[in-house]
């Protein structure tokens, strides 16, 4: 698969399979992240790779639990408002019970730290996709990034001090036939382009 496959083929997978990722493919889509482009080189993502499943239940529930305290407002984000109205129904696991879940972490006083985690996280789907892993981004740990029962668990779990979680991609083994990740590009609706020559 070229670059462009790779991204034209790229899509959001929300059902897996509950079998592990080996090593070596979690290894090479972690370089894939380290490797991405960050202001002035600094390399300061902090990845936390999350495969124990007590972990990633806790994760869940903590999530569930503070989601369903909020209220939706009329300008909430569409996607975090689902998360609220899916947390008060019950049984919202955000990140889709895959079996991997990298967290992206970086330095609250760096100016550049969304675009730079964003940069690691992209390159980690998109070697997903060459290796037939599913993977989808998931903003919930962002959105509770300062919450005060969330935060002091993350950092239990080796998030450093002065650190927030700004993405996260859920990994795993796309829950389909073939076992395959969905790879039928979308048609283009937004994204508009302005040429000014």
């Amino acid at each position: 698969m070229n670059v462009f496959e790779a991204i034209m083929t790229r899509r959001s997978t929300r059902q897996f399979k509950n079998i592990p990722v080996e090593e070596e493919k979690l290894d090479q889509i972690l370089q894939a992240g380290r490797y991405a482009p960050s202001g002035g080189n600094s390399q300061s993502v902090h990845f936390l790779v999350i495969e124990n499943k007590e972990v990633l239940k806790t994760l869940a529930d903590m999530a569930q639990s503070e989601f369903a305290k909020m209220e939706v407002t009329e300008d909430m984000y569409r996607s975090m408002a689902n998360s609220v109205l899916r947390s008060k129904a019950g049984g919202y696991v955000f990140h889709y019970n895959a079996p991997v879940l990298i967290l992206t972490a970086n330095l609250k006083s760096y100016s550049n730290n969304i675009a730079d985690c964003s940069c690691a996280l992209e390159n980690m789907y998109l070697a997903a996709n060459e290796l037939d892993l599913g993977s989808c981004w998931i903003n919930q740990l962002k959105w509770l990034n300062e919450n005060e029962v969330v935060l002091p668990y993350l950092r239990s779990l080796g998030l450093e001090e002065g650190e927030l979680v700004y993405g996260a991609l859920a990994l795993g083994y796309p829950d389909t036939e073939d076992g395959l990740p969905n790879r039928k590009p979308l048609e283009r609706r937004g994204n508009k382009v302005t040429f000014i020559r």
